[in-house]
């Protein structure tokens, strides 16, 4: 990979960098765009964040360069921190001076002194991410790239600057980057590299759990996730990041029948996921469909290895997992569990007689999520045979169909029963009581099986009889 100035210079045609030029002449100021910008300005990928970096204050560069932009300009300065952010018309311009960094054993907070542009340099995570453009006028558009990472991006390395060693032991979560670009860009990390991965794995614990569920949740909605999931295993991260996710493998032997390997199905999905959805909270679902098959895992003499009701307890092991890795507590979570819950459904469906009934309850269970639970289930077919394959799929079909005629006939998803629960109590004259409640539910079953329309005096009509067979009679007038 041939790299001129000139080649830098036609990259760098946008007049923030000419502004960014100016402002650091005229403020006597060494100034250099690094890191993520010139590694993907060179890969020839979009991005909007602009880091910046000073020899001398980044907040005055920052100040300055506000100024020159004027009112459509805004900034925000961050004195602990000594950084800066200016953002202008949907660009994000970081700006730090340049430093120096130690760490501590127990800490990945580095102490922090001014330094140069190579003290900056090696304190860089990767040598993609170590390379800097300067900016100012004589030398604009020069590259320096004192760790080759030209040459490593060309032969796609992913590799630290200085020894690995230190690097991860000095902010272990520069491990779980190293795994998430090596998944984004399709990068190989070099053999010393994740080697020493490995042999720092354990100082991941010093890491906040929102801080690694950030870097998973990069490689999650990546391309190809599971090549990510791969590498966090086969580096020994995974049992301390997703330590359910790792026990989904293995093949357990017994008479001669086994049992798929569900870590590597679970992959497999994901991917197919993956191919369909840019949905980050469905690909989880897609990594939590079976999370309690090691739990329910049982051996029966004359159907083999059983499953039985993986789906109802992986639904309630979601929220203790979203708890224990910091993510949202929130629909996010409830969504998750849903999809979780409801995944073996379709698939049952598919496998025998679509009564109309069955595709109702289904509608009414899932409510707005019925596509992405049908896109799940649907990822969810992994079989080697091409034909039991496609008979799921084309029996999938006819659920779809079915779900579309009967949702614009019954209009079931996300309904209420016709008549609300006051009504019926204002009607027998009842305070709230298991009757009312008994009431409701006939109804709703009533329209779910198809007994009656989604209709208020068909509902009303039904709500007499069943509390006529209850034993209950109306107070007020029908």
């Amino acid at each position: 990979m041939q790299i001129s100035k000139e080649d830098i210079k036609r990259d760098l045609n946008h007049k923030i960098f000419t502004i960014l030029s100016e402002t650091a002449d005229s403020s006597g100021l060494e100034c250099y765009i690094v890191g993520g910008y010139v590694r993907d300005m060179l890969l020839e990928r979009p991005t909007k964040d602009i880091d910046v970096v000073v020899v001398g204050s980044g907040i005055e560069m920052a100040r300055a360069f506000r100024q020159a932009l004027g009112k459509d300009a805004h900034i925000a300065v961050f004195k602990n921190f000594g950084t800066a952010q200016v953002k202008y018309n949907k660009l994000e311009i970081e700006f730090v001076g340049a430093r120096r960094e130690s760490y501590q054993r127990d800490s990945r907070k580095p102490i922090v002194e001014n330094g140069t542009l190579e003290d900056d340099q090696n304190r860089r995570d990767f040598t993609i991410n170590a390379m800097a453009v300067c900016l100012n006028k004589d030398r604009f558009g020069e590259l320096v790239d004192p760790f080759g990472g030209v040459e490593d991006l060309e032969n796609k390395i992913i590799r630290t600057p200085l020894d690995p060693d230190i690097t991860f032991s000095d902010d272990p979560l520069r491990m779980m980057r190293c795994i998430r670009f090596a998944t984004q860009l399709r990068f190989h990390i070099e053999e010393e590299t994740f080697d020493a991965i490995y042999r720092n794995r354990e100082r991941i614990h010093i890491i906040s759990k929102e801080r690694i569920a950030d870097e998973l949740n990069k490689i999650i909605v990546s391309s190809s996730p599971s090549l990510g999931i791969t590498l966090l295993d086969e580096c020994g991260l995974l049992e301390y990041v997703f330590p359910e996710l790792k026990r989904l493998q293995g093949i357990e032997i017994r008479n001669g029948r086994a049992h798929k390997d569900n870590f590597y199905h679970t992959l497999e999905v994901l991917d197919n996921i993956s191919r369909l959805s840019d949905n980050v909270w469905l690909r989880w679902a897609a990594l939590l469909h079976d999370i309690a098959k090691p739990a329910t895992k049982r051996w029966e003499p004359r159907v083999g290895w059983t499953f039985h009701n993986h789906n109802f307890i992986g639904e309630k092991m979601v929220p203790e997992i979203f708890r224990k890795m910091k993510l949202p507590m929130n629909e996010k979570m409830k969504y998750v569990q849903k999809l979780v819950g409801l995944h073996m459904r379709p698939i049952v469906l598919a496998e025998e007689i679509v009564t109309d009934s069955a595709v109702r309850r289904l509608l009414f269970d899932a409510g707005d999520d019925i596509e992405d639970l049908m896109t799940l289930c649907e990822a969810d077919i992994t079989s080697k045979n091409q034909t039991r394959k496609q008979r799921f799929l084309d029996n999938f079909q006819l659920v779809r169909t079915k779900l579309k005629d009967l949702e614009e006939k019954d209009r079931i998803r996300n309904f209420q029963p016709p008549v609300s629960g006051e009504e019926i109590m204002e009607v027998f004259g009842l305070s709230p009581c298991r009757e009312v409640g008994s009431l409701k539910s006939s109804i709703k079953d009533a329209i779910l099986d198809g007994i009656i329309p989604n209709e208020y005096e068909a509902a009303y009509q039904y709500m007499l009889q069943k509390a006529e067979e209850m034993g209950m009679k109306p107070v007020h007038k029908e």
